[in-house]
């Protein structure tokens, strides 16, 4: 069935900012005495505090991982967020997908506050149909979460009529678990094998790869 609408992560695949929520979580973990090396927290990006930390700190209790994530999200907001800039290309590839008539849906696990944020720096709110975030769901990535509600908000449309495009390999199981088809980025900083293990039915450097690529790409066949 032909694609109808394309689910985009935003952090790392839309805007470079996986490096400032490294830089933000190491910050965070630091106020509780938690040291962790940048490759090690990289390697959960993509995940919501839900996921993230406890995957670092499994024995720390519910309240305190949420305190955790607020502090992140403070310091992210003061920070960083700022400093987040898009990467080329993103604009246009939303502007192609829309002018092709398919629906363009933000799905993220980041918060509604910054959700909102890249919307406004992308300048994408005519080209957007509909967004998903943290603050939507009761599990982020790589819990199903983020897509299937992203998929109950184009409905009819069934899983094979969509496709996600990512970044890490949360992003492509996520959208596995609801029979979606995700393409993946390296822009995030993962590795090929972590992409295509998840189950990646193609790669792209980044979203400007992806652009001029279009025409033969999985969302356009």
């Amino acid at each position: 069935m032909p694609i109808q609408a394309v689910l985009f992560d935003i952090d790392g695949t839309l805007v470079d900012s996986n490096d400032f929520h490294v830089a933000a979580w190491q910050e965070a973990f630091a106020t509780i005495g938690a040291r962790f090396e940048a490759q090690v927290i990289h390697d959960q990006i993509g995940k919501g505090t839900d996921m993230l930390v406890p995957a670092l700190l499994p024995d720390l209790d519910e309240d305190s991982q949420q305190k955790l994530g607020e502090t992140h999200g403070e310091i992210f907001k003061a920070k960083f967020l700022d400093r987040v800039e898009p990467f080329p290309g993103a604009r246009e590839m939303l502007a192609r997908v829309h002018a092709d008539g398919r629906r363009v849906v933000l799905a993220s696990s980041a918060s509604k506050a910054e959700l909102e944020h890249y919307l406004a720096l992308l300048d994408a709110q005519a080209l957007v149909s509909k967004t998903t975030s943290a603050d939507d769901v009761e599990r982020t990535k790589p819990a199903p979460d983020i897509f299937s509600t992203a998929l109950e908000k184009v409905a009819p449309l069934a899983a094979d009529a969509v496709m996600v495009v990512g970044d890490t390999p949360y992003d492509v199981e996520a959208a596995g678990k609801c029979g979606i088809a995700a393409i993946g980025l390296r822009s995030g900083g993962f590795a090929d094998d972590a992409l295509l293990g998840a189950g990646a039915v193609a790669l792209y450097d980044d979203v400007a790869h992806l652009l001029r690529e279009y025409a033969q790409s999985p969302i356009a066949r």
